[in-house]
This record gives C-alpha cells, sequence and structure tokens, in this order.
C-alpha cells in the first residue's frame, strides 16, 4: 500500500499570483504554451543550473471561488500536483536564497512580495552599492530573508496542518511478473538452503574462452569498472563446478541492502562493514540497479539508454559468490553447515528514487507507481534485511522520510529494518557497528579488527569548497523545521523513537 501525502490548502486569491504561462489542461486565452515543458503538464524549474520536474505523488485539493475559473479547469490530480509544486517551490527558493546560492527559476513565485534586497546580507540601512555582488541580485519579488518568515510560514501551515497519510493497493504478483518476464524467468523462486545469501547454480554455456562480462552494461558505459570486471573475467573460470559435462557458475543476491539516504553516512557505513571479513559488497558499492539502470537510466540529463539486464546486476556478486562457491564446496561433506558469508548492497536511492515509474509499466494513472522497488525485491526476497541512515532532514525531496519508509513498511515487516540515525553514529561509531552486526547476525571481531573499523576516518565528508558555504541561515533552518515537522512526528510514530524528531541532533 503506497503511502502518500494529502494536502488540503486554502489560499485566497490575494496571495496568488496570475501565471501568464500555462501547462496541458486546455486551452486559455491569453496565455501561451509553456516552451520548457512542452505541453507535457510538468512543473520545472531550474536550481543551480539543474532542471528539475516536481513531485506529482503528493495530491493537494484546493478550495477556491470563481475567480480561480482557469484553473479549476485542470483535472484534480494535475491542480494538485500544480499547487503543492508551487508551495515546493517557493520553500526551495527561500532555501536557496537564503543560502546565498545561485538559483535560476523558469517560472516566478506564486506568491505576491513587496520589493525587498535580494541579498541576504544586506540588513536594514545598509547600501546595496557597498557590496560587490551586483550579478547576484534578483528580481524584486523573489523571497527574501527574515522579515518574508512570517508569510512563508502561513504558507507551510496550511500544508502541515491538513497532512494525511494515505495507502496504495499493493499488486499482485502475477502483475509484477507480467511487467518483468525476464527478471522472473532469471531469478528462481527457492534459493540454495546452506547459504545465507540468496544464491543458486545457473548452467554456464559458454566455453572457457568466452569473455562472460562481454556485453554487461556496467563495463561498456564506464571506464572505472573496467579494471573491476578485468578481476573478475581472471578468477570466473576457476569458480565453476562442472558436472555430467556441463558447466554451472554461483549466482547470488545480497542478503541485505543498505538502502538510503543519500548523504546520511550510507557510505562511511558501508566502508566500515566491508571491513568484516563475513560481509562482501556488490562490485560497485552503488549499483543504482533497481531504481535506474534496470531502467536505461545511467544519468537523468542524458536520457534512456539500453536497459541494464538483471544479469548485468548480478555479475557485480561474482567476487561473494566465488567465496560462497569455495566455502560450500569445503563442506560438501556437511551440507547441513551454513555458509556465514552475506552479501551486501549500498544503494542509497534504492529507498526514495521511483521518478522511472512515469516512462515504463505502461503507466496510467495520474497520482502515484503501480509498481514501486520494493514490491520486485519482496517478490524475490521476502526475507531481505534493510538497513536505513537518515540525519535532520535539508532536501525537500530526499527528505520526508516518513513518506518512504512508510511505503516500504506495506511490503516488508518492520523487524526487518535497522533505522539509524547519523548523528548518532558520529558520536559513537563503535555502538551503531555492534547495532548493524547483531542485526545481520554477524560474528564478533578480534580487537585489532574492531579498532581497525571504529577508529578510521569518517568517509564521504563534506568537500572543502562545501564547507566554505558556512551554516545554514538560522531563519532557512526555521522554514526547514517547519516543513519537516509532521513528517519527522509520524516517523517518530512509527519508530516508537522520539529522536528522530531531531529536536536535538
Amino acid at each position: 500500500m503506497r503511502h502518500c501525502i494529502n494536502c488540503c490548502i486554502q489560499l485566497s486569491p490575494d496571495d496568488v499570483q496570475t501565471q501568464q504561462v500555462s501547462c496541458r489542461g486546455g486551452s486559455h486565452h491569453g496565455r501561451q504554451e509553456c516552451p520548457v515543458c512542452k505541453a507535457e503538464n510538468k512543473i520545472v524549474f531550474r536550481v543551480d543550473g539543474k532542471q528539475m520536474n516536481l513531485l506529482a505523488v503528493l495530491e493537494v485539493r484546493a478550495d477556491g471561488n470563481e475567480s480561480w475559473g482557469g484553473f479549476l479547469r485542470f483535472k484534480k490530480g494535475k491542480r494538485c500536483s500544480l499547487i503543492f509544486g508551487l508551495i515546493i517551490m517557493t520553500l526551495v527558493m527561500a532555501s536557496y536564497i537564503l543560502s546565498g546560492v545561485h538559483q535560476e527559476l523558469l517560472i516566478s513565485s506564486p506568491f505576491h512580495y513587496g520589493a525587498f534586497p535580494s541579498n541576504p546580507s544586506l540588513m536594514e540601512g545598509e547600501n546595496p552599492s557597498d557590496t560587490k555582488e551586483h550579478h547576484h541580485q534578483s528580481s524584486l519579488n523573489n523571497i527574501s530573508y527574515v522579515k518574508d518568515y512570517p508569510s512563508i510560514k502561513l504558507i507551510i501551515n496550511s500544508i502541515t496542518s491538513r497532512i494525511e497519510f494515505t495507502t496504495r493497493q499493493l499488486p499482485d504478483v502475477e502483475d509484477l511478473k507480467k511487467q518483468e518476464l525476464h527478471m522472473f524467468s532469471v531469478i528462481p523462486h527457492k534459493f540454495l538452503p546452506n547459504s545465507k545469501s540468496p544464491c543458486w547454480y545457473e548452467e554456464f554455456t559458454g566455453r572457457n574462452t568466452t569473455d562472460p562480462y562481454l556485453t554487461n552494461s556496467y563495463v561498456l558505459y564506464s571506464k572505472r569498472f573496467r579494471s573491476t570486471f578485468d578481476t573478475l573475467r581472471k578468477a570466473f573460470w576457476g569458480h565453476l563446478s562442472h558436472a555430467h559435462g556441463k558447466h554451472f557458475r554461483l549466482r547470488c543476491l545480497p542478503h541485505f541492502y543498505i538502502i538510503g539516504q543519500p548523504k546520511c553516512g550510507t557510505t562511511d557505513l558501508y566502508d566500515r562493514l566491508r571491513l568484516h571479513p563475513e560481509v562482501k559488497f556488490s562490485a560497485i558499492k552503488e549499483p543504482h540497479w533497481w531504481t535506474r539502470k534496470r531502467f536505461g537510466i545511467v544519468r537523468l540529463r542524458d536520457g534512456l539508454r539500453d536497459r541494464y539486464p538483471v544479469e548485468d546486476y548480478l555479475d557485480l556478486f561474482d567476487l561473494a559468490a566465488h567465496q560462497i562457491h569455495q566455502g560450500l564446496q569445503a563442506s560438501a561433506k556437511e551440507p547441513s553447515k551454513m555458509n556465514r558469508i552475506i552479501i551486501g548492497e549500498a544503494s542509497a536511492s534504492t529507498m526514495w528514487d521511483n521518478n522511472a515509474w512515469t516512462l515504463f509499466y505502461d503507466n496510467g494513472t495520474d497520482g502515484e507507481p503501480p509498481f514501486l522497488t520494493q514490491d520486485f525485491i519482496h517478490a524475490f526476497q521476502p526475507d531481505a534485511k534493510l538497513i536505513v541512515m537518515l540525519r535532520d532532514p535539508v532536501r525537500l525531496q530526499v527528505g520526508l522520510y516518513a513518506v518512504y519508509l512508510l511505503d516500504w513498511l506495506t511490503v516488508f515487516n518492520k523487524e526487518q529494518f535497522l533505522i539509524l540515525r547519523l548523528e548518532d553514529h558520529a558520536s559513537n561509531v563503535k555502538d551503531t557497528m555492534h547495532r548493524v552486526f547483531q542485526f545481520l547476525s554477524l560474528g564478533p571481531l578480534s580487537e585489532k579488527q574492531e579498532a581497525l573499523m571504529t577508529k578510521s576516518p569518517a568517509s564521504n565528508t563534506r568537500r572543502p569548497e562545501d564547507r566554505n558555504l558556512g551554516p545554514m541561515l538560522p531563519v532557512t533552518q526555521r522554514l526547514l523545521r517547519d516543513f519537516y515537522g509532521p513528517f519527522n512526528a509520524r516517523l517518530a510514530q512509527v519508530l516508537a523513537d522520539e529522536a528522530f524528531l531531531w529536536r536535538k541532533t
């Protein structure tokens, strides 16, 4: 069942500026077609020069009077996306402007404000001519600094006071099979009973001179992965199983997934966890296969390429599969002995990125995906373990943790999740890693191994250029806390842990 956000908003006509460019939804007198979305019913804007399309999964109902006639001719779903999109866009504008970051917007702010200084560093009584950054100034009706907080706060209150979490019908397994026939033909329903990771033997029909990775898309589209596959290629033939004149390779899926979120410490957790001798990860830290590559998305700005078949994804676990195969062969006389090696995968997009649904699965809905990533993972691995690392949220789409987590909890049991906070991990790495070991039922480490794992420097810290930005402005921080308040409250309620309110980080 899909958890969405259902927000009812009432805004007076005085609060909204009439837009002069319209998108698909009917031809309106005196309006022209939007040159950006090209009548594709999208709310498009640019932040830091990157084009972005606002979420359409969030549903908003608006009540208005007859002066909104042209607006009301949009279908309900399109009106909902438009209203919520404009509000979210405004919050993004506020965050970027208040932190002094460049932005290029393709549609003007829907909320009318007076003439304010566009440079947030200018305080009352200062002369703009004293600064050297005139080229940073935006149009006078852009949102400014502290004096605009009460107005924006009213908008946020309109959203947060009417939020509801609704559910979606879970797809049937047979419907999932119809959408991904090849995937279901490759991955079996049952796995080897003596392997903690979901593994199975598959016949290999090539010769000993055959390159098993010749057509792998990860190799073809990325030069930096070629050395990794050179290693796999050299070891491949020596790890095949031979029986009755046939050759068999061991195929595996991950036992656990680190599914999110971006910039929340997942790289540091990955780097520490892979030091455990019982843990093996994919050859690439973030394959992004479930959310992007299987749809042919390498980079959104590059458009669609050929879809990466499931075999290319399974190739990434061959090194781990080789070690599991060796263990299984060594314990052939003890078939009941469990191989303790577990495989992990750490794509931080897995939890939240369902953007590709609009392009596939014969999607005909205006509101939400008919099939989500977790639907497919659960179909193959109903017992998968899932690790999530979160932080005090700062990005509008990715920070709606409760929305995404509730989606996953409709498919997987709560006991299959380990939800961590970056703040706790940063303050006590040893405690976090012990929690992870216990969750994954890993064996103990020696003192030397544990010291190496817990005392190494943090991975993927802020870049030097980012450190120069300084702390977030207090008013921006207040706006974000106001916006995320009801979502964090729902998250804390679901997890029965008030730490996820982030009152003290």
